[in-house]
């Protein structure tokens, strides 16, 4: 128990925008229709990924779950942020405050993987057509997605744990819109050092590394294209990828920018900013960039809805 002089916090106070009293309710209005559009847009891939005979190929298998995982990975924050902005009431326990860090970074390792699955797809099908239906065999894909999904489960729970074991001994409030790492490690009134080292660590491991397999991919697809004879081939196979690019571009860049940057040039408003460029913003176009320069979608979403 603490001596007399220290207070041992119970809750948070998520700050969020309260910063900007007069735009509240064009706030929630805005994120309404942010998160309405997520829903929508990456349920209808989800819906013509499953039951469209065209797409049942890999690559629309993987981009189904892509989807679920944006969708899953948006509701762990955005609707708190919602309720906060509609109610102002900011209090979040350290239980779910817990609880929500640890879904989140979980999603966004799953995101990394799945990201990094997705260009391997397109680099056996450019670079190894011929192997490409014995390579990516249903199993396989099966176990890519789930491998993804699970591979990040213990190290997150364990980052979650280190930083829930910190002394929360000072002020409770974060100055952010929902519980993440440095704003957390902001407000600890130990030593965290060894968390931010940690943390690093895990953005190498699953963000650096993934990346990495990403652009070593790229690297062998577009030497591929290149060596195509028809102009008409090698403009088929970069649509293929241009998609996947863009988004991998979106996330990534934003991502690192977000993690990577010195702890002395954090600010509340520009973590805010890459957050909602990175959780919000890039879920919300990810099936607009899938869908608009994909004829195979296009195709399967004029048969799904009414005419």
């Amino acid at each position: 128990m603490g001596g007399p002089n220290i207070t041992v916090i119970m809750e948070f106070i998520l700050l969020g925008f309260s910063d900007l009293p007069n735009l509240q309710g064009f706030l929630f209005g805005i994120f309404l229709i942010i998160y309405i559009c997520i829903l929508i847009g990456n349920g209808l891939i989800i819906i013509i990924t499953k039951i469209d005979l065209t797409l049942q190929t890999p690559m629309y298998f993987f981009l189904g779950n892509f989807s679920f995982v944006e969708i899953c990975y948006t509701s762990v924050t955005l609707p708190r942020m919602l309720s906060n902005l509609w109610n102002q009431k900011r209090s979040i326990s350290l239980l779910a405050c817990a609880t929500q860090l640890c879904f989140f970074l979980t999603l966004v390792v799953t995101e990394c993987l799945l990201l990094a699955v997705m260009a391997y797809d397109r680099y056996v099908a450019i670079c190894k057509p011929l192997y490409y239906p014995l390579i990516m065999n249903h199993e396989l894909c099966v176990q890519l997605v789930i491998g993804s999904c699970i591979s990040g489960i213990p190290i997150m729970i364990g980052q979650t744990y280190q930083i829930f074991s910190l002394p929360f001994c000072g002020s409770n409030k974060i100055n952010h819109v929902f519980c993440d790492m440095f704003p957390l490690m902001k407000v600890a009134c130990g030593d965290t050092s060894v968390n931010q080292f940690f943390l690093y660590a895990d953005v190498i491991l699953f963000g650096f590394f993934p990346f990495l397999l990403i652009l070593w991919s790229y690297i062998q697809i577009i030497t591929t294209i290149l060596k195509l004879p028809s102009a008409t081939g090698r403009s088929k196979a970069f649509s293929t990828c241009s998609s996947h690019l863009m988004v991998v571009c979106l996330f990534f860049g934003s991502g690192s920018i977000a993690y990577l940057q010195p702890k002395s040039s954090h600010s509340a408003g520009t973590d805010k900013v890459f957050y909602l460029l990175y959780t919000i913003i890039t879920p919300m176009f990810n099936p607009m960039i899938y869908s608009l320069r994909n004829k195979d979608v296009i195709a399967a979403m004029r048969k799904l809805l009414p005419k």
